[in-house]
């Protein structure tokens, strides 16, 4: 063996590396840092954002941003959580993460930037990095019944409903319908 092979640390089959920087015609995708935090807690303290994602508490407020920040520092598990950045300013997040032994994807994306086709841009660019660094995992993903702008950000990428059940939302405090997807590589379409 090599001293080059020697020197590089192993990865498991279900890791694909280190949080990447990616550039997309508009954006730059890129690892959090302590400074988005403000940002963060500014996006996640409006109800239109927040009503839509399950792991997050309302009032969401600096301290829980900093609070989630430090814990993206403290995990070891593989994961990429992506900040979305336009011009050098955060505006959201695109995350992909092993859980229970499955890869899942979540995303937001502040009110003041929707409209203008940032989430699919983003969505895209990170499918297409995780991919290529992990061609036969399979992505699993999902959106809360009520909104609709995200299940066809899913479907123009080739994710494909599985069913709906019913998941636990705590900015809701209440039970919502979940409509379950999944993609993988040879499915995906990009733009």
């Amino acid at each position: 063996m090599s001293a080059d092979l020697l020197a590089r640390p192993l990865r498991s089959v279900d890791d694909p590396g280190p949080c990447p920087v990616i550039e997309t015609r508009r954006l730059v995708l890129r690892p959090h840092q302590a400074r988005d935090a403000a940002a963060i807690a500014a996006s996640l303290g409006d109800w239109q954002v927040t009503r839509m994602l399950g792991r997050v508490p309302v009032p969401y407020g600096l301290d829980d941003a900093t609070d989630w920040l430090k814990s993206l520092q403290a995990s070891k598990g593989p994961r990429w959580p992506l900040a979305i950045t336009d011009g050098g300013e955060h505006v959201g997040t695109v995350n992909l993460e092993l859980r229970h032994g499955q890869w899942h994807l979540g995303y937001w994306l502040g009110r003041s930037h929707w409209g203008r086709g940032l989430m699919s841009e983003a969505v895209a660019a990170a499918l297409a990095s995780f991919f290529g660094r992990l061609p036969g995992a399979v992505l699993h993903s999902g959106v809360f019944a009520d909104n609709p702008a995200s299940l066809r950000i899913q479907e123009k990428l080739g994710f494909t409903v599985l069913g709906c059940t019913d998941i636990y939302s705590m900015a809701r405090n209440a039970m919502v319908a979940h409509i379950e997807t999944q993609v993988e590589a040879s499915a995906l379409r990009l733009p």
